[in-house]
């Protein structure tokens, strides 16, 4: 099922820029135990003109994650040493934003959700095929690597007694300030560009996941839930669920600004 024909056409849709401007293939960690698809995998990127780390227990990729800046990570769940979601957890600890798809024979909602709690962009399921997992690497990097520019948008909110810088991705009550990550100050910046007013879901996953799939949906409901969490010190603010649309950002007594 993982067999493909290998082509030696090596092209990279998108690059990265280094220290210099240079650009440069994006960096992948490759964490497989599965020596036979890890090896497949590895060509088969490498082909492509990726730069590829590959590693086959987990705590072997946590030291690779820490000696360079990779631009995606592909994790199997089931790993030696430390497992996928462990790993994971680990390198979010370090980069909240790189990118994580997980490989895994297991398809139980309960898996996937935790993934997707973890901070995963994507879940791939055994068998699969490579082409398959080539075009969610290539989406991921367009929208991570090649971002749109777009015109530029309000970055600073006022929510209660809370100060919300876009931008930096700060998150700030009186004298504490907390580093969202990027999906959360996504989430929060839609909210407070829509203060008052219904976002819906559909509109939401799109937007900032990509897909209204079941599992992003689950993901986005872990999101709002920590959002929420983040501003339950002023009363004023709630995230309120809309049932069967989605969400509305209100403020007593006071519009977003």
């Amino acid at each position: 099922m993982y067999a493909t024909t290998l082509t030696t056409n090596p092209q990279v849709d998108y690059f990265r820029n280094n220290d210099l401007g240079e650009r440069m293939a994006p960096r992948i960690l490759l964490v497989e135990d599965d020596s036979n698809l890890g090896s497949v995998l590895t060509e088969y990127l490498e082909l492509k003109g990726y730069d590829v780390t590959h590693c086959v227990d987990g705590e072997a990729g946590e030291s690779a994650f820490g000696t360079k800046k990779y631009d995606l990570c592909i994790l199997d769940v089931m790993l030696p040493k430390q497992d996928g979601f462990t790993l994971a957890k680990q390198i979010r600890k370090v980069d909240v934003d790189v990118p994580i798809i997980f490989l895994t024979a297991k398809s139980m909602k309960e898996d996937r959700l935790e993934g997707f709690a973890i901070g995963a962009d994507d879940y791939v399921t055994k068998p699969f095929s490579i082409e398959e997992l080539m075009m969610r690497v290539k989406a991921i990097l367009k929208r991570t690597q090649n971002p749109v520019h777009q015109p530029k948008e309000v970055a600073h909110f006022h929510i209660g007694e809370y100060a919300f810088d876009s931008e930096q991705r700060l998150l700030t009550y009186e004298n504490d300030s907390r580093q969202l990550t990027h999906k959360e100050s996504e989430l929060l910046k839609l909210l407070c560009n829509n203060t008052g007013l219904i976002v819906k879901r559909g509109d939401a996953l799109k937007k900032i996941w990509g897909d209204d799939n079941y599992f992003n949906g689950r993901s986005m409901d872990v999101f709002v839930t920590r959002l929420r969490k983040y501003l339950k010190n002023d009363g004023n603010v709630q995230i309120i669920n809309v049932h069967g649309m989605g969400f509305k950002l209100t403020v007593l007594g006071q519009s977003i600004n």
